[in-house]
């Protein structure tokens, strides 16, 4: 039986002084699919109340905890709380595949291990090397509109403001930089309807569509150097409509396309890039968001960069990374886990790469402040 999406939570407890591994467990359990945070939210107020260092504040279902000791430079270190529905794969489990150690479950990749980590350093590290903005938001998986990121940036753009970011996104605990732009656009054809038994009379505007996914699937995507990082881009149909009924010629036919383009261009050229491909085609944009470059030159973010010891990649896929860099603050993603099991049905994660990741955060904000 397929679990309730959006089945009750009940006071979730957390311990901040588990392991982070236990940690990313109760926050797993901790059902929060998008819309359903509150009581996460809650949880995790709750749990940092008695952390005299931190000052705490809450818009919405975003939690937000500050230092305030004067630091010469502040970091934002982010992570979304609420996770997509669920299909039988909470309460979380352990298991091992091929010799490697994981947690089992909904949430475990994107993102709430990252979330764990964030907490138990958040509650630990009462003197911080540089002062940190820890940001816990809702409604990342579902529309823009309701990201509680974007709420707060609107509400409180002063809790945003940082000299550097870092976004818990899934990232194999490797640092990966910026992230590619997405369009999406809806291509149309128009034709004229006639009985399909004498169709010579109509207009079939399916077969008009036809070179519309010729093109696309001829199409070889650019592989882009930003700033040192090669993005890979991607230009793809990701649904088709058209028709009323079988005995009928249609009128309409409507391919959707996606476009993934990397960060040397803005959404502004990437439509144009599309409107260059299918002249003679009525082309509607849908939605957009712009792309990050990977913000790897500011001198944080070097400093971060030599305390994890990995060496950067790009992210393809779109992340909140593109929110900080719109507001001119250099961000990169860094979290533990594997983003192709984000959403999956048997996501998991590696137990090493959270306390990977523990590790080398702590290490570099765990210096005594001079």
């Amino acid at each position: 039986m397929t679990q309730n999406p959006l089945a009750p939570v009940l006071d979730p407890a957390l311990d901040l002084a588990a392991t982070s591994i236990d940690l990313t467990r109760q926050i797993c359990d901790a059902q929060s699919v998008s819309g359903n945070e509150g009581a996460l939210a809650d949880a995790i107020e709750h749990a940092l109340a008695d952390s005299a260092h931190l000052e705490i504040i809450r818009d919405g279902d975003t939690i937000v905890a500050r230092t305030n000791l004067g630091r010469a430079k502040r970091v934002v270190i982010a992570g979304h709380i609420d996770t997509v529905p669920l299909n039988n794969n909470l309460p979380t489990r352990f298991e091992t595949l091929d010799g490697v150690d994981y947690l089992w479950g909904r949430g475990t990749v994107d993102m709430k291990a990252g979330v764990a980590v964030q907490l138990k350093l958040a509650a630990e590290l009462a003197s911080p090397a540089v002062d940190v903005t820890w940001i816990w938001y809702d409604h990342e998986e579902v529309s823009a509109a309701l990201n509680g990121l974007g709420r707060l940036s609107r509400n409180r753009p002063d809790l945003v403001a940082a000299d550097f970011a870092i976004l818990g996104e899934p990232s194999n605990s490797q640092v990966e930089g910026g992230c590619n732009g997405t369009i999406h656009v809806e291509i149309r054809a128009l034709g004229l309807r006639a009985h399909s038994a004498r169709a010579w009379v109509g207009e079939n505007a399916i077969h008009k569509i036809a070179p519309v996914l010729r093109i696309l699937a001829d199409y070889q995507p650019r592989e882009v150097e930003v700033d040192g990082l090669v993005y890979r881009e991607g230009l793809n149909a990701v649904g088709v409509s058209g028709g009323i009924a079988g005995n009928v010629i249609p009128d309409e036919a409507k391919v959707l396309v996606n476009y993934r383009f990397a960060p040397s261009r803005t959404a502004d050229e990437a439509l144009a890039h599309i409107e260059e491909l299918f002249p003679g085609y009525e082309i509607t944009e849908v939605d957009r968001a712009e792309g990050a470059r990977p913000g790897l030159t500011a001198p944080l973010a070097q400093e971060f960069l030599a305390a994890v010891g990995a060496e950067a990649r790009p992210k393809y896929g779109w992340t909140d990374v593109a929110r900080f860099s719109a507001m001119g603050i250099p961000a990169v993603n860094y979290g533990p886990g594997d983003p192709l099991k984000a959403h999956a049905d048997d996501e998991r994660v590696a137990l090493s790469q959270i306390t990977e990741c523990e590790n080398a955060l702590r290490s570099w904000l765990d210096t005594p402040a001079g």
